[in-house]
């Protein structure tokens, strides 16, 4: 009896120190929702962005991606965020998608312009850079490097055989 109190105490201690640890990861993280303004921007290639993905300036976080649509008419996509409160976007502010290193996911990068009028809230970010596909870049550059010298190759290799004769 007295061993299955004191599995009890040490389970519900062990329970403790991870909520703990969950809650400390969470608030120094940064992934909580930031509030503020909305404003928008359309994408050619909105790729690797979701509903809480990040919105930075300068590498810092200003706000999240609150959601995505699709417009019908011109096939864009359109990107919602969030921004603080605090910060006010000039009217020529930029917006582009950028990976988050090798292997991470994207997000979205404003680079303030310099307007003296500021985008209002609601307003729309006209100045953007879809998505790069590094994938399909590195597979193209193989590929186009791979035609070249097999063209070349098999015209150095007839050249070759036409001057031996």
């Amino acid at each position: 009896m007295q061993r299955n109190i004191i599995e009890t105490v040490m389970g519900g201690v062990v329970l403790i120190v991870a909520g703990f640890f969950v809650t400390f990861a969470f608030t120094s993280a940064g992934v909580s929702p930031v509030t503020g303004y909305e404003v928008s921007a359309r994408f050619e290639n909105a790729s690797g962005l979701s509903p809480g993905t990040d919105v930075r300036m300068s590498g810092v976080k200003i706000g999240t991606v609150a959601r995505q649509s699709l417009d019908p008419e011109t096939f864009t996509a359109i990107v919602t965020m969030t921004i603080q409160s605090d910060l006010q976007l000039p009217l020529d502010t930029s917006a582009r998608i950028i990976p988050d290193g090798l292997l991470g996911g994207n997000f979205v990068e404003l680079e303030p312009g310099g307007e003296l009028e500021n985008i209002q809230p609601g307003g729309s970010i006209e100045y953007t850079q879809g998505a790069i596909n590094i994938i399909d870049l590195a597979t193209r550059l193989f590929f186009s490097s791979t035609d070249n010298s097999g063209e070349s190759g098999a015209a150095a290799g007839a050249a070759g055989a036409g001057g031996q004769q």
